[in-house]
């Protein structure tokens, strides 16, 4: 089955109320089931230092605090090592005060292009830019915004990973929201060499706060599960319109490029637990040296996303879930795992010191 991120939203976003399950994708290294991440959990992380006063957005990312903020590492393929590195570079920024999450995009690219200029249509037929928050980190409730080299927006409040069952709420809004693009270049001019465009970004704690299910804005040492995504398409030029190319000349099976900053395995970007750790300073950008930490609570979720991922598709071939993690291929455990399960419904947990952390069926963690 083709699992590309375009055809798997057209198929699941038909309706923001509908309860279509994105799972049943082959599972990388052959085999039918649900879909895992080829790639070992290991997510980037990022400390966001506060901006001194309000950024003033529109696009171009050239005041101070932005030149003292660190950019992200290189995109990479959607896939990570699966996949060569991407064909042009992307890297981002992030800074925060009490009004504003901002993030900051560069990405480069040789020949500008959009078309799309209507709020909330499907941004990603163009060449766009991607955020994703997920406050909490249960992979619940979670952020999506969606923007073209217009500038044309498209938001999105996801309930559930599409895997889950969604849906998104397409008619969600960011109240607020401010975004610009700078152009490096010449938009929707075929036959120019640009440099490329970039993104600037201002979402509103009031907004984030709708469903974080935490302190808004964040306090310094939260930790927030955030990534960004490119999507790239291959075209070509008929009757001075740009095309896009659904079957790439070198013969890959996906009809567009998929480039973030912390790697998801898969075809996918709605698998929000391999989504990068973001950490917030107190210190204002240029005077902190803030590092970030992985924590035990992050890796015990880990522990229990793995049963999940089994429980999912130990379903899809029996039509029940596992009783028993020796079923599910889990002997000598290192961590404390307990699973309780009937025929349609189960919950793994697992215990550190005084706190238990749990996931069930529809693969809300916490």
């Amino acid at each position: 089955m083709h699992d590309g991120i375009v055809w798997s939203r057209l198929r699941l976003l038909v309706s923001a109320l509908s309860a279509v399950s994105g799972c049943d994708t082959a599972t990388p290294g052959g085999g039918e089931g649900f879909a895992e991440p080829g790639i070992p959990w290991a997510p980037l992380t990022y400390v966001a230092y506060r901006a001194p006063a309000p950024m003033v957005v529109d696009g171009s990312m050239d005041e101070p605090s932005w030149r003292q903020a660190s950019w992200t590492s290189d995109f990479v393929d959607i896939e990570g090592s699966l996949r060569p590195l991407p064909r042009f570079r992307t890297r981002a920024k992030i800074l925060w005060d009490d009004e504003f999450f901002y993030v900051g995009a560069d990405m480069e690219e040789p020949d500008i292009w959009a078309k799309l200029t209507q709020r909330d249509a499907v941004i990603y037929y163009d060449n766009d830019f991607e955020v994703f928050i997920d406050p909490d980190g249960d992979t619940h409730e979670y952020y999506e915004l969606e923007i073209n080299a217009f500038g044309t927006e498209w938001d999105l409040l996801l309930i559930r990973p599409y895997r889950d069952g969604g849906p998104a709420i397409n008619a969600w809004d960011i109240q607020a929201l401010e975004t610009a693009v700078a152009i490096d270049g010449t938009l929707n001019r075929h036959g120019d060499r640009d440099r490329g465009w970039s993104v600037e970004i201002a979402i509103p704690w009031s907004v984030l706060g709708e469903a974080a299910n935490r302190p808004t804005p964040p306090e310094a040492g939260d930790q927030w599960r955030v990534n960004f995504s490119r999507v790239e398409w291959r075209t070509e030029v008929e009757n001075g319109d740009y095309v896009r190319l659904l079957d790439n000349p070198s013969g890959r099976s996906r009809p567009e490029d998929n480039w973030v900053w912390s790697p998801q395995g898969l075809i996918n970007m709605h698998y929000p637990e391999m989504w990068g750790i973001v950490q917030f300073s107190g210190d204002v950008v240029g005077e902190g040296t803030d590092s970030v930490s992985i924590t035990e609570a992050d890796r015990a979720k880990w522990e229990l996303r793995r049963v999940y991922y089994r429980q999912r598709a130990w379903f899809a071939e029996h039509q029940r879930y596992a009783d028993n993690l020796r079923d599910l291929g889990f002997v000598d455990l290192s961590w404390p795992i307990t699973l309780e399960s009937t025929e349609h419904l189960f919950v793994a947990s697992l215990t550190l010191g005084d706190r238990t952390y749990r996931i069930r069926q529809d693969g809300r963690v916490w």
